[in-house]
């Protein structure tokens, strides 16, 4: 059944500029059953971008600052191992529930909501009572919230600019997320240096504010329910094919890209902890400042470079970028393992930039290509977000069990070796998934 286009209000603004962001031109038909590409608001579109900046801010005060917190109030390791962990273990498992959760939804906005009230809360709970049952609780919920946060967020971006507009969008998406996680490291930091590392939640809880503030300027009837949830004309055959679970699950892209995402995690992941530890045993006077350079720089090029990256997307389709993301990364590992001067490691951490611009526009990009048709695109997204939680928590484990064993360079190396698989997996078994789009 065709997609009705949101009817345009009388108040609605139409300014040139916030047409461009969600690619709102003239459409030829293309867009999977609907007549004319989404065009939505500026003030929707603004506020989904603040809506991501803030939930940036919002998400970064459960950091390593919760170990930082936690170790001030007389906790053991181990108690404060075990929260870290249960959180993980929830985030992990909630992957698919969450994607369902919001495939389900009538409103996104609404579910996104909740879950920011959500983790205010939890916020507030970690700085007014930090006893055990308390904080073990805020770390479920808070990891449960997280779960449907990220889905819903794709899921708007959909409704609100459709399939055609999305690489533009993620672009946006990518480059306010990075600068509200700069932003809030600095902020964060100085209150915790300041005042108390007490103070790191209370700004969190405050900053739920604003988020909610800037995800009500997304107007509900712009985001289209059926485009959120990846439905479309089922008059399209390839389409109609997508239209069951067993279909998407059935799909060869889905598949291989998931497990590209597993391979691309398992060799991530651990590769700033293990460089992290290098530069401290060779310079611990400077390890501080050196590894927040590494987090801070790639960041901030992320956030310049991650709108060209959904450009380059719609141009050169969407292997090639994958292929450059691992292809980074494999050499990334492979630096670390031969350069021993501190400072020059933290020059090669820039590579890490290539990779995370790429990746968090390709990721939601590519599984919106495969599953936009089937109803299940928020599904889809908790299968691939698995696939990740699962890689990047077997890296950190086999990667220090291969440095303690065989030396950090080894480690290094083999890190490196599964990049260059997930590379090859990409350019001999993924299909290019762009031309879904151009063809539909």
């Amino acid at each position: 059944m065709p997609i009705a286009r949101p009817s345009r209000s009388p108040d609605r603004e139409s300014e040139p500029d916030g047409a461009a962001e969600a690619g709102a031109r003239p459409d030829t038909g293309e867009d999977h059953g609907q007549t004319s590409r989404p065009a939505p608001s500026r003030q929707s579109l603004r506020g989904l971008d603040w809506f991501i900046f803030f939930l940036a801010d919002v998400q970064t005060g459960f950091g390593p600052f919760i170990a930082v917190y936690l170790t001030t109030q007389k906790w053991t390791q181990a108690q404060i191992g075990l929260v870290l962990s249960i959180g993980g273990i929830v985030g992990l498992i909630g992957q698919m529930p969450g994607g369902a959760i919001i495939d389900a939804a009538r409103s996104e906005r609404r579910v996104a909501g909740l879950a920011i009230a959500a983790i205010g809360g939890c916020a507030l709970a970690y700085a007014a009572w930090p006893i055990f049952p308390v904080v073990a609780a805020a770390a479920t919920l808070h990891a449960a919230a997280s779960c449907v946060l990220g889905p819903a967020i794709a899921a708007i971006s959909l409704g609100l600019v459709g399939p055609r507009g999305m690489a533009e969008r993620l672009g946006r998406n990518a480059r306010f997320a990075s600068l509200g996680n700069g932003v809030a490291a600095a902020v964060m930091g100085t209150c915790g240096y300041l005042l108390s590392s007490r103070a790191v939640f209370l700004v969190t809880f405050i900053l739920a504010f604003p988020t909610l503030i800037a995800l009500s300027r997304v107007r509900e009837r712009e985001i289209d329910v059926a485009r959120a949830h990846g439905r479309a004309d089922h008059e399209d055959k390839e389409v109609a094919r997508l239209s069951n679970l067993l279909g998407l699950l059935r799909q060869r892209a889905l598949l291989v890209f998931a497990l590209g995402v597993f391979l691309l995690q398992l060799a991530n992941a651990a590769m700033l902890p293990l460089m992290a530890g290098v530069v401290t045993t060779k310079s611990s006077e400077w390890a501080p400042m050196l590894i927040a350079f590494c987090i801070v720089v790639p960041q901030a090029i992320v956030a310049l470079t991650s709108p060209s990256v959904g450009a380059v997307a719609q141009q050169w389709g969407r292997r090639p970028l994958l292929m450059l993301g691992f292809a980074a990364l494999a050499m990334r590992g492979a630096l670390f393992a031969v350069v021993h001067d501190p400072y020059v490691l933290v020059a090669v951490q820039i590579f890490d930039s290539v990779t995370a611009a790429v990746f968090a526009v390709m990721i939601p990009l590519t599984v919106a290509d495969v599953a936009f048709g089937s109803g299940h695109f928020n599904l889809a997204q908790g299968i691939v977000g698995t696939a990740s939680g699962i890689g990047g928590s077997l890296s950190t484990v086999v990667a220090g069990f291969a440095s303690d064993r065989y030396g950090s360079a080894t480690a290094f190396m083999g890190l490196s070796g599964v990049a260059l698989t997930g590379l090859l997996l990409i350019a001999l078994l993924m299909p290019e998934t762009g031309h879904r789009r151009r063809r539909a």
